[in-house]
């Protein structure tokens, strides 16, 4: 498999759990080697780790919320939520997720969190 194939492999699985196609412009004034870097973070993340078989697709969405909100990393938390809740993730299972999360990393990360639950839960309404 080329490079090029297992990127379009990665981008196909992204837009499988994502629901819409993965689109990763570059920003103002980026240099043309931020493909790379994205090129690179898709292939690893959606066409190595995701599809993998030693979780089911539910024990890794929640393990990746559960991740992105206690590093504090809104976009990521944020795209996490909307793959989980496209996966069959429930609501109330991610609000169960995150009184789970006050209580082991604290409730101030967890209630920081939240508020990108919220709004990604006003998205879906």
């Amino acid at each position: 498999m080329t490079d090029q194939d297992a990127y379009q492999r990665a981008l196909g699985h992204a837009e499988r759990l994502l629901g819409k196609p993965l689109v990763l412009p570059l920003g103002e004034g980026e240099p043309p080697v931020g493909h790379d870097f994205r090129r690179l973070a898709t292939v690893q993340t959606f066409g190595e780790v995701w599809p993998r078989e030693g979780l089911d697709l539910r024990s890794r969405c929640l393990v990746s919320v559960a991740i992105a909100a206690t590093l504090g990393t809104h976009e990521p938390l944020r795209g996490q939520l909307r793959i989980a809740l496209e996966s069959g993730v429930t609501k109330e299972e991610i609000v169960e997720l995150f009184i789970h999360l006050a209580a082991y990393a604290g409730a101030a990360r967890a209630f920081d969190g939240y508020q990108v639950v919220t709004a990604v839960f006003a998205e879906r309404a």
